[in-house]
């Protein structure tokens, strides 16, 4: 019978994996919240459980499933798939291959700058980090106490179709903040495919992986190049302290670092199609 992926949260990064493992004959399945959704999956062919804190998981839905990501944000409750009910199902689960779990660079928090790897501390700056930082903790545990084979992949900011610098300046809202010495690390979506479907076939139980390009760049840099790609005019720069950002964008430009990928490459055998942004945004037109 052909491998299952159950996913729970069926977004985005796990969306484009599930499309590139139903093209193969995988079976696929997962969870979303909203009707419209749950709905434009079940046309795609893959399973759908609706699942959120007032929805459990419906009976058997884990059954057969070899393949398990999750990459459902954690509340202030914690990690709503390691809830009591939930975490005792996935737990007894002995069909399992692969566990996946979709955190982010966001945990290590402020390093002014600096590089970090998988053996950096984390120090998070937000309360939504600290909430990944205790997720990723709960999913090892389920190695730890029942020896499933868990593994953490931190990613970097995601861009991809219909996501992009691109899609900002054709829609007329990007802009150049500027802060002094600030760097984001990056990762295109089909990259984030590729590293789990490696990691699918080379397991290695309790690692933790970086998920980024080899660039960290300042993002004025990548607007202006997404904005000479479309032929646009480039924004004025504006200064960090006058962009007005709301609160939860505040929290990322709070951390600053550059992100090593080299675990990602040397273990994984990971060569990625796009290495920086720029090939990245030039596929996406």
């Amino acid at each position: 019978m052909a491998p299952r992926l159950f996913c729970f949260g069926l977004g985005y990064s796990a969306g484009r994996l599930a499309q590139g493992l139903l093209g193969e004959g995988w079976r696929v399945a997962g969870t979303a919240r909203e009707a419209a959704r749950l709905a434009e999956l079940s046309e795609q062919g893959i399973e759908t459980f609706a699942f959120d804190r007032e929805h459990r998981l419906a009976p058997g839905a884990l059954d057969g499933t070899t393949h398990l990501l999750a990459s459902v944000p954690p509340d202030s409750q914690g990690d709503p798939a390691l809830d009591a009910c939930t975490r005792a199902i996935i737990a007894a689960k002995s069909s399992l291959e692969w566990v996946g779990y979709l955190s982010t660079t966001g945990v290590y928090g402020d390093y002014r700058g600096a590089w970090v790897d998988e053996s950096s501390p984390l120090r998070p700056t937000s309360e939504r980090a600290w909430r990944r930082v205790g997720a990723e903790v709960g999913w090892l545990d389920l190695q730890r106490l029942h020896g499933l084979p868990v593994h953490i992949f931190r990613l970097a900011g995601i861009y991809g179709p219909g996501r992009s610098p691109l899609d900002e300046v054709r829609a007329g809202t990007a802009r150049r903040i500027v802060k002094r010495g600030q760097l984001f690390s990056r990762i295109h979506v089909e990259d984030i495919a590729a590293v789990l479907r490696a990691s699918m076939r080379a397991p290695h139980p309790g690692a933790v992986y970086n998920v980024c390009d080899d660039e960290a760049a300042p993002p004025q840099d990548v607007v202006a190049y997404a904005c000479r790609l479309l032929g646009a005019a480039v924004p004025p720069e504006i200064p960090y302290e006058q962009a007005e950002l709301s609160a939860m964008a505040q929290s990322f430009w709070a951390d600053n670092k550059r992100v090593r990928n080299t675990r990602m490459k040397q273990e994984l055998g990971v060569s990625l199609a796009y290495p920086t942004y720029r090939e990245g945004l030039r596929a996406l037109l």
